[in-house]
């Protein structure tokens, strides 16, 4: 028997610091804590925690975010 292995996909964040407001939205959505808070601006804290979701650009109010599969 012979078991297959996922690979695991590689993702990229990237955050307009232009366009963020420091809302905490995409922190509060994102269900595997990749992001965080540094001063009033949103930060990518554990990229390789990233599973592609895309639930902070999804639901970012000001399309800050954009979320790449590399």
């Amino acid at each position: 028997m012979t078991l297959a292995v996922a690979e695991k996909r590689i993702f990229r964040i990237e955050i307009d610091p232009r366009l963020c407001k420091g809302c905490v939205i995409c922190i509060d959505f994102c269900p595997t804590n990749v992001l965080a808070m540094d001063g009033n601006l949103c930060v990518v804290k554990d990229l390789d925690a990233c599973n592609g979701c895309q639930l902070c650009d999804n639901r970012c109010p000001d399309f800050a975010i954009q979320v790449y599969e590399v």
